[in-house]
């Protein structure tokens, strides 16, 4: 593509060199540049992308976008400079790929809890009305059938513009997409056109990252301040940060809630380990999903379908043949009558969601064992809360280790024993193997019992020091029972 055309809608300090050169690729990593491409200088969190433009050049760059030019230019390279080129990137990659985000409907979905399953479920109805459409997920990336393996909650501005212009070649109508906080503070989605933006909620995640919950909140409610108003915006006011996201966007606001007057109004009827019961807007429905987070993610995608101006019923009767999301109160009960929920809640409020779903449910002539930890080189505040969480809803809690990744399991679970407080001191155990963790759950659990493992989900690795170690929850539990039951 021509520079003239890739610089369309961006604001240019100054170019020296050939604007009319022909580019071949888009990179803002040095290391992958090839010949002719165009590199984007990115002031990073540990590196400053303007470090590396000889080197680029030196690899065969034609083109680098930078805020300064650097002391020595190559008469053969073209140099634009742009105030800020994080920001110049997206709009580049829009421009590279065709502008795909206008040429289907994208919708995205964020907040701390529910991206993944939200995006999913909406992924999951519009098939089940004969859509073709992408997902942009934590668990995978989609385009109609072909799954592509998902790196980050949002990937690079880049990378999403390519997935989103194959979605356009493939004929998808929709793509449905999660919006992490990391991802708006980046820059990941300048430059692209969004029909519909949701938000699920906002609790304590991520301040390792943020430093501040008012850093956090402000970060999510960029999102919102950027649509345009041709865009509608919907969100959850039961959350006390819900309407906040809606103060200044040029959106069109819609409202969704369980407690509160809404436009898209739920209630549960009936709620057990098999499904629930739902009325939505004055509809009853069955679904195999359960617990009250999910009557949540399931209005939001049923008012994200009915704004698509789908029929309510319509979508209701999609809804209906949904099945669970991998890692998401996936539940399975062993032939011994043990029952186990697997589920990646690894934030404070998602185990008090999926505790309060399941005390909801149980009898109390059941005991509850949790088996739970937190991830190392990670938001440390929230470490004593979960242990005051889980070992107050739980008959018993067993803490354990998460992704350790670079700390000291010992350490972490030192800090989550911090939250227990003294009169649930004999509720609890530490076990810093997760193997051996599961294992102790499974011998101490009798017939009826519910085994919750919490944390990771479908996620089927532990982080240890950098090292990625095959370690997948459900998979250890059916191993681990077989040879217990012997």
């Amino acid at each position: 593509m021509i520079i003239t055309e890739l610089l369309k809608r961006i604001p240019v300090l100054e170019i020296h060199g050939n604007d009319a050169r022909d580019i071949s690729e888009l990179v803002f990593d040095s290391r992958k540049i090839t010949e002719n491409s165009l590199y984007v200088a990115v002031r990073g969190t540990v590196a400053d992308g303007h470090s590396y433009i000889a080197s680029s050049v030196e690899k065969g760059a034609k083109a680098v976008v930078c805020e300064e030019f650097p002391e020595t230019m190559d008469e053969n390279v073209t140099y634009i400079k742009v105030k800020d080129s994080s920001k110049a990137l997206g709009h580049l990659a829009s421009n590279f790929y065709g502008n795909p985000s206008q040429k289907l409907k994208l919708i995205g979905v964020t907040g701390t809890n529910g991206k993944t399953s939200v995006s999913t479920l909406l992924f999951d109805v519009f098939k089940n009305l004969g859509y073709d459409s992408a997902l942009l997920s934590t668990v995978e990336i989609r385009i109609a059938d072909e799954i592509i393996p998902a790196t980050h909650t949002t990937p690079d501005v880049i990378t999403i513009n390519k997935i989103l212009a194959q979605a356009v070649e493939k004929g998808c109508e929709f793509a449905f997409m999660e919006v992490s906080s990391h991802g708006i503070a980046q820059n990941r989605i300048e430059g692209l056109h969004f029909k519909i933006a949701g938000f699920t909620n906002l609790t304590h995640d991520h301040l390792d990252y943020h430093k501040t919950f008012d850093e956090y909140l402000k970060t999510k409610k960029r999102f919102f301040d950027g649509l345009e108003d041709t865009a509608i915006a919907i969100t959850n006011v039961d959350d006390k940060n819900g309407m906040v996201m809606l103060q200044n966007t040029k959106a069109k606001k819609k409202s969704y809630a369980l407690k509160t007057m809404a436009d898209y109004h739920g209630k549960s009827l009936e709620i057990d380990f098999n499904g629930m019961l739902l009325n939505f807007n004055g509809k009853e429905f069955w679904t195999t999903l359960t617990g009250k987070f999910n009557v949540y993610n399931l209005l939001l995608v049923f008012g994200i379908a009915t704004e698509l101006d789908f029929e309510q019923d319509e979508i209701l009767q999609a809804i209906s043949k949904l099945k669970r999301v991998s890692g998401r109160f996936e539940t399975f009960k062993s032939d011994g009558g043990i029952f186990f929920i697997v589920d990646y809640a690894h934030t404070p409020d998602a185990l008090e969601n999926i505790l309060d779903s399941i005390n909801d449910i149980r009898t109390k002539n059941e005991r509850l064992i949790t088996v739970f930890g937190c991830g190392g080189d990670r938001d440390h505040s929230k470490r004593p809360e979960m242990g005051n969480i889980a070992t107050k809803k739980s008959t018993l809690a067993i803490i354990t280790s998460d992704n350790p990744r670079t700390e000291d399991p010992a350490q972490i679970i030192k800090e989550i024993e911090a939250g227990v407080e003294p009169q649930n001191f004999s509720k609890y155990t530490s076990i810093p193997d997760r193997k051996e963790a599961i294992k102790m759950a499974i011998k101490f659990a009798e017939p009826k019992d519910i085994v919750l493992v919490a944390g990771k989900g479908h996620e089927n690795y532990q982080d240890i020091n950098g090292v990625k170690h095959h370690f997948d929850d459900k998979e250890t539990i059916n191993e681990l029972w077989k040879l217990m039951s012997k």
